[in-house]
């Protein structure tokens, strides 16, 4: 039976024909773009399990390819990877928080490589996203399908991290998430995110929510959670 369909998006011939080489050896099925214009075109009109993404792109470079593929309902629970040079931390970040799932750094090997995409669409096959969920506690309207946070009756603007971190936080009140868990939660396993980075995005989670920032309580020594009642 066949594998997943793997979109590679690079505007390197040659970095496409080692990806190409090296996972069709693997068993999947191979297409590609040489632009994110391309790329965005063929998700519209194709599925793929997973997309391999070059952050440097002539036009729409790989950031901004990421946005769209997120804010549409049909691509926004594709795995993202992203292939990147080395040294490009900010903009590995700026990816992860717009929803990559992972990312491999240029020149790779092709072990590590099949590796990951192995991982990144393990975890989409054991973790399913239930997009109907609605969780309501408190003043809160959580919306896994839409992504939309209402508090109060206002929404609430957040980014993708920082929904994932609510999101999780609120399904299990009460529940005490070490740093490590939020992150697995957030990321999935083997990801660069430290657990200041759990902190700051704690700290940027409060500020938008205002007063009901207090529901999202500090458990000191362990981690975080969302208070029960106050």
């Amino acid at each position: 039976m066949a594998k997943e369909k793997i979109l590679v998006v690079d505007d390197e011939e040659d970095i496409i024909e080692l990806v190409r080489f090296n996972l069709s050896k693997d068993g999947y099925r191979i297409d590609s773009s040489l632009t994110g214009e391309d790329a965005l075109k063929k998700v519209r009109s194709d599925t793929f399990d997973l997309i391999i993404l070059d952050l440097m792109l002539p036009g729409i470079d790989g950031l901004e390819v990421t946005r769209k593929l997120r804010d549409n309902p049909k691509t926004r629970s594709v795995p993202i990877v992203m292939l990147t040079a080395k040294g490009e931390e900010p903009d590995i970040v700026a990816g992860l928080e717009l929803g990559a799932d992972d990312y491999i750094t240029k020149p790779f090997s092709p072990r590590i490589l099949i590796a990951r995409v192995r991982a990144v669409l393990r975890r989409k096959t054991t973790e399913p996203i239930d997009e109907k969920t609605v969780i309501k506690i408190h003043d809160f309207e959580i919306n896994s399908g839409t992504r939309g946070v209402i508090v109060g009756g206002r929404p609430i603007e957040l980014t993708y991290t920082e929904f994932q971190v609510l999101f999780n936080l609120a399904r299990r009140p009460g529940w005490v998430f070490t740093r490590t868990q939020i992150v697995d939660a957030v990321r999935g396993d083997d990801y660069p995110v430290t657990d200041r980075s759990v902190d700051v995005q704690i700290v940027g989670l409060r500020k938008k929510l205002g007063d009901h920032g207090k529901y999202i309580e500090t458990v000191r020594g362990v981690g975080y959670r969302f208070r029960e009642s106050l």
